[in-house]
């Protein structure tokens, strides 16, 4: 068994990630330039260290879990969650929709989200699940503040409203931050949530391999309540998405059958 199949058996003991659901050559590189960076000689060096330094082991986390994003990434697909998806499932709906952001980063989808449905709903009966893998993504997703940059797309309504500036940064109002509760959750491992009528899962699919992708479409599927729609990135349409028992509704739209 060669260094980085070692490595992967033992990251999956220590911190319960599987890397063999990861694209291999990609996951590799990546990691490969942490030990470089960190002056370890091989991946063994390099557990060892993620083994006996914390510091250490929240880098290799937080770098796995590849934390980019912003608000109102692909701001065309939020126009058309919007116009389209949202109103549709709201007349099915007499409740409040039960809405998921899957792998939820550092905040920005969760609160984008919530702050799109206040054109719908009233905020006291909003409420966002986030979910990711990252505790360290999550804990900054709770703090809430961001660089003007991660708020480039977002609409001028919302920066207004529900952000103030805290020196170069902006700070989200605590009005949003309360319709949204955080929790860790591995995708491929745990369990998910039950009758969910929107599912976001953005720019995240595409570091996975094609058996994961299947597993999580499978995953996703059940998770959904009747005729619910998940909502994926811009790089990762379904090929094929009755196999899953899918059906596009709009371009990056899916929706449960039966």
């Amino acid at each position: 068994m060669d260094s980085y199949e070692i490595f992967k058996k033992n990251i999956n003991a220590l911190i319960n990630i599987d890397l063999n659901y990861y694209k291999e050559k990609q996951m590799k590189r990546r990691i490969t330039s942490l030990v470089n960076r960190n002056g370890f000689d091989d991946f063994h060096q390099y557990f060892q260290g993620l083994k006996s330094d914390k510091f250490l082991l929240d880098q290799f986390i937080n770098y796995l879990t590849i934390n980019v994003s912003e608000f109102y990434r692909n701001p065309s697909q939020w126009k058309v969650l919007e116009k389209d998806i949202l109103p549709n499932l709201i007349v099915r709906n007499k409740r409040p929709l039960k809405i998921w952001s899957s792998a939820c980063s550092t905040g920005e989808e969760p609160y984008s989200l919530v702050m799109l449905m206040t054109k719908f709903y009233d905020l006291s009966e909003i409420k966002v699940l986030a979910t990711d893998i990252d505790d360290g993504a999550i804990e900054k997703a709770k703090v809430g503040l961001y660089s003007e940059k991660a708020l480039v797309n977002l609409p001028m309504e919302f920066q207004k409203q529900y952000f103030e500036k805290v020196g170069n940064s902006y700070r989200i109002k605590n009005e949003i931050k309360e319709c949204v509760e955080f929790n860790k959750l591995d995708l491929l491992k745990d369990p998910f949530p039950n009758n969910v009528e929107l599912i976001a899962c953005r720019n995240v699919m595409i570091y996975f391999t094609d058996e994961a992708k299947e597993l999580l479409y499978k995953k996703f599927h059940n998770s959904l309540g009747n005729k619910g729609v998940l909502f994926v990135g811009s790089t990762e349409q379904i090929i094929l998405p009755e196999r899953y028992n899918f059906r596009t509704i709009k371009t990056f739209f899916y929706g449960k059958v039966n």
